[in-house]
C-alpha cells in the first residue's frame, strides 16, 4: 500500500505555508489534494483576513513531480472521465491559486514537472534553487497541456520555449529556466529557505491593500479605468504620512 499524499498547511503571523507531501514519490498530486488545495486557496479567495502571503513548496526536497500518474487508469481513462479529471479536480485548484487575493510565492526545489509546474505557473512568483527541474514532457505520455494552463505558460516564456518544453520535452535546470522568464529567480543550495523569507518580508512590508490591488491589476486581460479609490484608503494616507515623518509604515490593509 502507497502512502496518500496530503497538503499541510502552517500559519505564522501573515504568512500561510503549503506544504504538497507524497512520501516517496516527490509529491505527486493526486485527487485529493487537488481538491485540498481548491478549499484552502478558495477559502482565502473569499475571505482572506489577515493573510499576507502564501508560501507553495514541496515536502523532502521536492516541489511536485506532477500528477499522480497512478491514478489515470481509473480517474482519466476515457473523454468523459478525463473531462471530470480535469475540470472537477485540477482547473478548480490552479484557478483558487490565481484567484488568492494576496502573493503566492512557489519555492522550487527538485522535480517541478507536469502538473507541478502548473502548479507553480499559477503562483506569482517562483523562486528556485539550483538543481531544480522544471519541464512538462506530457508528450512522452501521450497528451497535451490543457489550453487553460497552456495560456499560463506561453504568457509566461512565449511560444518557442512552451514549444521546447512541451513538445521537445525538454527539462531546464533553474539557472536556464530563469534566464528563459520560467521562474523568478535562482538561488544557490543551502539558500531558498532565506531567499523565500526574504522575499516574503519584503511582501509583508508593504501595504496589503497596494499588494491586493496591484495583483489584480497585473492579471491577463484588458483593464478598467482606474478609479483611484485606493486614495481614500487608511493605507495610503498611512504610507504617505509615515514616509514624511521618517518613520516605519503601519499598514492595516483598509
Amino acid at each position: 500500500m502507497r502512502e496518500p499524499g496530503e497538503v499541510r498547511i502552517e500559519h505564522a503571523g501573515g504568512t500561510a505555508r503549503v506544504w504538497l507531501a507524497t512520501p516517496g514519490r516527490r509529491n505527486a498530486i493526486g485527487a485529493a489534494m487537488w481538491r485540498q488545495l481548491a478549499e484552502c486557496f478558495g477559502t482565502w479567495a473569499r475571505e482572506p483576513g489577515t493573510l499576507r502571503v502564501v508560501v507553495l513548496r514541496g515536502a523532502d526536497g521536492h516541489f511536485a513531480g506532477g500528477a499522480d500518474i497512478a491514478e489515470f487508469p481509473a480517474l482519466r481513462h476515457d473523454r468523459a472521465s478525463g473531462r471530470r479529471y480535469h475540470e472537477e479536480l485540477i482547473a478548480p485548484a490552479l484557478a483558487a491559486v490565481r484567484a488568492c487575493p494576496v502573493p503566492v510565492v512557489a519555492a522550487i526545489e527538485g522535480a517541478c514537472v507536469g502538473g507541478g509546474l502548473e502548479l507553480a505557473l499559477a503562483a506569482d512568483l517562483r523562486i528556485a534553487v539550483r538543481g531544480a527541474r522544471l519541464g512538462a514532457p506530457v508528450g512522452r505520455l501521450g497528451f497535451p497541456f490543457a489550453r487553460r494552463e497552456l495560456a499560463d505558460l506561453r504568457a509566461c516564456v512565449g511560444r518557442d520555449v512552451a514549444f521546447e518544453l512541451l513538445v521537445e520535452g525538454r527539462l531546464l535546470d533553474a539557472d536556464e529556466a530563469c534566464s528563459k522568464g520560467l521562474v523568478t529567480r535562482a538561488v544557490p543550495a543551502g539558500s531558498l529557505d532565506a531567499e523565500v523569507d526574504a522575499t516574503c518580508e519584503r511582501i509583508v512590508a508593504g501595504s496589503p491593500l497596494a499588494a491586493r490591488l496591484n495583483k489584480a491589476n497585473l492579471a491577463s486581460g484588458p483593464l478598467p479605468p482606474d478609479d483611484y479609490r485606493w486614495l481614500d484608503t487608511e493605507d495610503y494616507r498611512e504610507g504617505v504620512a509615515a514616509f514624511l515623518a521618517g518613520r516605519a509604515p503601519r499598514f492595516t490593509g483598509r
